[in-house]
């Protein structure tokens, strides 16, 4: 709800007016709103922007920012559907060239960043912007795991971060998100997660991802493994299916990902320790599941896995890319409860954990291990389509 007196009077509200540039900022923290709005008003000149928000102004407001208050909302760790439906609707309304999504954490975003994202649209014929963050290398390991890796082998796309927390677009990308996101709300109407980048490459339009920095990644508040591991992975699994029919056709391979600044690695042994121990304990106690999933081989190499010491555990490259795979194919044909799948899935996710925390901290950089997985994904990309057509041939 707003405040008593939520527009000062040096804050202008944008109700007709027109601008280049509408920045929706998703609801948030206020401390994290209200340093979303200096930064803001450091960045772009007031004449070309609009702010649209779910959030409640504080009382001081930078000077001149023309502010377009929207119904509140609760707020959520990443994007929601509704945020992309909302976005796209005032962007219409103000015929804004760009629209820039700000979501949780976007305080921790340099004025740099902002520029970039807006300028990419705003000065180049590009339908979507994304960022490229630079995270530390224990940080967003379910991406680095199995978005990213699945994302650039299944789509060829080559941006880092798929289910980015920020984004700039245009208004037809806006709008085709829109379109997705309301499908997406009425099919799942719990939580449910759009893929930006998936869409804009369904749609044939022009992408791009800018340097973004460090960023603070926002947390859920259920800090439960399984259910967010579920929420993320079973929604890029659902995705994948639909777009069946587009990932299947041949697609220019992508080159090689330039580097990036490496953040220091702090020693994860302990936790390495447990994973590994997690590990094994699914070992005895998913004989059932696991082979009704993959294939004689992987399970075999799996098994000569579970007896290293923690400090040896490694779990191969190309062991990983098949275990995703076979359990996209699992999820599509439902050959368990799509819960228990992705319940079965979360010791192996354990286990590549484990593997990717030894092989840094022996002095691999993580960014040249996270790709070596990304080009393992994508050799082994034929058998994915092999399966997919025909699912009942398991190739060993």
């Amino acid at each position: 709800m707003a405040t008593a007196n939520p527009i000062p009077d040096e804050a202008v509200v944008a109700e007709r007016a027109t601008a280049d540039l509408l920045v929706f900022v998703t609801a948030m923290p206020a401390e994290q709103f209200r340093s979303v709005l200096d930064h803001l008003a450091a960045t772009f000149s007031t004449n070309n922007l609009i702010i649209a928000t779910r959030n409640e102004l504080p009382a001081d407001v930078p000077a001149n920012l023309r502010i377009d208050l929207m119904p509140p909302s609760n707020a959520f760790w990443m994007l929601q559907p509704s945020d992309f439906i909302a976005a796209a609707q005032c962007g219409l309304e103000h015929e804004a060239k760009a629209i820039l999504i700000l979501g949780p954490g976007a305080d921790s975003l340099s004025t740099a960043a902002l520029r970039s994202l807006s300028d990419a649209v705003l000065t180049a014929p590009i339908d979507l912007v994304v960022p490229h963050y630079s995270l530390a290398p224990h940080a967003g390991l379910i991406n680095s795991a199995i978005l990213y890796p699945l994302t650039r082998a299944v789509f060829a796309s080559s941006v880092r971060f798929p289910l980015p927390i920020d984004l700039c677009m245009t208004p037809r990308m806006a709008e085709r998100l829109a379109a997705a996101a309301q499908r997406i709300s009425a099919n799942n109407p719990g939580e449910a997660i759009l893929w930006p980048v998936d869409e804009a490459i369904a749609a044939g339009f022009r992408m791009d991802e800018v340097d973004a920095g460090p960023r603070t990644v926002p947390q859920p508040s259920d800090t439960e493994i399984n259910s967010v591991f579920a929420l993320i992975t079973g929604s890029l699994f659902a995705d994948i299916e639909a777009k069946a029919a587009l990932w299947q056709r041949p697609r220019r391979a992508l080159p090689m990902r330039r580097a990036t600044m490496e953040v220091a690695f702090t020693d994860g042994t302990t936790d390495v320790a447990h994973m590994v121990a997690a590990f094994r304990l699914a070992t005895a106690n998913l004989q059932e599941i696991w082979p009704l999933v993959l294939p004689p081989n992987s399970l075999l190499m799996l098994k000569r896995c579970s007896v290293l010491e923690p400090a040896e555990f490694r779990l191969p490259d190309n062991l990983w890319a098949r275990i995703v795979y076979d359990f996209l194919i699992a999820y599509r044909l439902r050959t368990i409860n799509r819960g228990h799948l992705l319940g079965a899935l979360i010791p192996l996710y354990l286990a590549w954990i484990a593997s990717y925390i030894n092989i840094v901290a022996s002095g691999t950089p993580a960014e040249r291990q996270i790709e070596a997985v990304a080009a393992a994904f994508e050799a082994d990309k034929p058998y994915l389509v092999a399966r997919w057509r025909w699912p009942d041939r398991f190739n060993s």
